[in-house]
């Protein structure tokens, strides 16, 4: 069947797109759905272990968000500049995305903090990106650390008070321009009930990309390009998913990203997980078959948003559809700190 964007639309009133973290990340509340009964039921995500059983896999997203908006300035005209990066390209090289980028023409020089990084652009993107070659002293992140700020979607208008709260609490591998969020739900004592329970908590690594939150702007989905993402998972990581799925556990991904990296391995390899790392551009729509994930943790996503498309391919269009009509009647939170759904 051929769909098109509108195909994934709904009705959002605004003022239930979450603004800020909640106090207690597990106090989000969690809609459940059994995919062989179409039941739906509403609880909280503190009893996401409730649905976990001894001898299943939790596959998490270890993937830690950089300060990656960051302000300058041209020493030539004084000009500011906001960039966003988007991934490393190479050596000291990244993708960008510069506001206003007409004034980022290739050639441009580009200070921040009072000469303490500097940058030039070296490329223009078809896109619209800019490709920056940064120069500095010591290490780059810790200039980032002191001169960024978090890369928090455009739907977010509120200050973030607390950057950690747009951090997942595993987060360990530095690299992605926004949070893996369904993981933002989870508290060290939920994963060390998950573990104490016989729940294998397995970490991989998919830097999330910009391209995450860019609306798709074609009529037909299959003439959607989609953006690449880098992922990677260990052989520890594999082993351990193979010898769950063997003994008959369920694989629970949380959230889109493990999704993405788990079934490009598997469509990659005819089925097997096998450890690797390499850029994914895989674009998961209805009529997909999954291979690897058995369960799905997830928020919930914009309209007509490659997130829609997977969850729906996950599940069934009609029904996600209907469960997001539910979520708006019952006013669950919206998008990256919002509730939850576990897809079973």
């Amino acid at each position: 069947m051929t769909y098109t964007t509108q195909d994934f639309n709904y009705e959002l009133p605004d003022d239930l797109i979450a603004q800020t973290p909640l106090a207690d990340r597990s106090a989000s509340r969690l809609m459940v759905i059994d995919r062989e009964t179409d039941k739906i039921k509403d609880t909280d995500f503190k009893h996401i272990l409730d649905y976990l059983e001894a001898g299943d896999g939790l596959v998490v997203n270890h993937s830690r968000v950089i300060p990656a908006r960051i302000f300058g300035v041209k020493p030539d005209t004084g000009g500011h500049l906001e960039i966003l990066l988007l991934h490393n390209t190479q050596g000291n090289r990244w993708e960008t995305l510069v506001k206003p980028a007409k004034r980022a023409k290739v050639g441009t020089k580009i200070s921040f903090g009072d000469g303490e990084l500097t940058a030039e652009v070296v490329e223009s993107l078809e896109h619209g990106g800019r490709i920056i070659e940064f120069y500095y002293e010591g290490v780059f992140l810790e200039h980032l650390e002191k001169l960024g700020q978090m890369p928090l979607p455009p739907y977010i208008k509120e200050r973030l008070e607390d950057p950690d709260r747009y951090q997942t609490v595993y987060a360990k591998e530095n690299g992605s321009a926004a949070a893996p969020t369904a993981g933002l739900h989870f508290t060290e004592e939920l994963l060390q009930a998950a573990k104490a329970k016989g729940v294998e908590l397995i970490p991989l690594t998919l830097h999330v990309g910009l391209g995450t939150f860019r609306p798709v702007s074609v009529d037909r989905i299959e003439d959607h390009d989609m953006h690449a993402e880098f992922y990677h998972l260990s052989a520890e990581s594999a082993e351990r998913i193979n010898r769950i799925k063997a003994n008959g556990g369920k694989i629970t991904a949380v959230g889109t990203t493990s999704v993405r990296t788990l079934e490009t391995i598997a469509q990659e390899n005819h089925g097997e997980v096998l450890p690797q790392s390499g850029w994914t551009k895989i674009f998961i729509t209805p009529g997909f078959e999954y291979q690897v994930v058995d369960h799905l943790i997830t928020n919930f996503h914009l309209p007509q948003s490659t997130l829609m498309m997977l969850v729906s391919a996950f599940y069934d269009r009609n029904h996600v559809l209907a469960a997001y009509a539910h979520a708006v009647e019952k006013r669950y939170r919206f998008f990256s700190f919002g509730d939850a759904m576990l897809l079973l």
